[in-house]
């Protein structure tokens, strides 16, 4: 009783209890490690480590699988999630976030199933950044929109705007084929109005004539 109270044990006591644990179980896969290596050689045979051996363990091992997986996420991430570039965005939130709307309703016109918000091509990026120039020098997005359509048209909108020239654009295809389609069914009742034939020679009409007399 004395005695404990004279040496009260030491804080530390279950740190170095558990070290010297880790360091005897350490050993004991060495030395087992060991052996395996002289029974192969003895043998003949290649080693053939075991796939654990290579992994490290504890949070070590745990925050090498986290890298990896970042990593893979980074190559399986389809690259249109990167075509805006940093230097791209602009600094302030609101006329960037204004900015990536419009880009998502404006056609790659070198992709043409893309939006040039998600396209790698050149001229997404020239878009992209001259979308920002207008958006910087104070042009609402219908300013900016009606910009980037007169430089290359109706198509280049994702979702063409209902106008008089979208109406003609998409009704002139209706129009041609209910226009032939009409054509040829006045052409083939007039053909079929016509009498077939030739006409009777003279000889052929009085020869008639008289066929008829009787």
């Amino acid at each position: 009783m004395m005695g404990s109270l004279l040496f009260p044990p030491s804080p530390h006591r279950g740190e170095d209890a558990r070290r010297a644990d880790e360091g005897a179980e350490r050993q004991s896969r060495e030395e087992l490690e060991r052996k395996r290596k002289v029974v192969f050689a003895a043998s003949g045979r290649p080693l053939i480590r075991p796939v654990g051996h290579l992994l490290p363990e504890g949070r070590r091992g745990m925050r090498l699988l986290s890298r990896l997986l970042v990593i893979l996420f980074i190559l399986f991430t389809p690259f249109s999630a990167f075509a805006v570039n940093p230097d791209e965005v602009l600094a302030d939130p609101a006329l960037e976030a204004r900015a990536r709307a419009l880009s998502a309703e404006l056609r790659c016109m070198v992709c043409q199933n893309q939006s040039i918000d998600d396209s790698n091509a050149d001229l997404a990026k020239d878009l992209r950044l001259l979308v920002r120039e207008r958006i910087t020098d104070g042009d609402s997005d219908e300013a900016v929109l009606n910009y980037i359509v007169s430089r290359y048209g109706e198509f280049v909108l994702l979702k063409p705007r209902v106008g008089m020239k979208t109406v003609l654009l998409w009704g002139a295809p209706v129009l041609l084929v209910l226009a032939g389609g009409l054509s040829l069914l006045v052409f083939a009742r007039k053909r079929a109005g016509k009498p077939t034939g030739s006409k009777l020679t003279a000889d052929e009409q009085a020869k008639l004539s008289e066929l008829l007399k009787k």
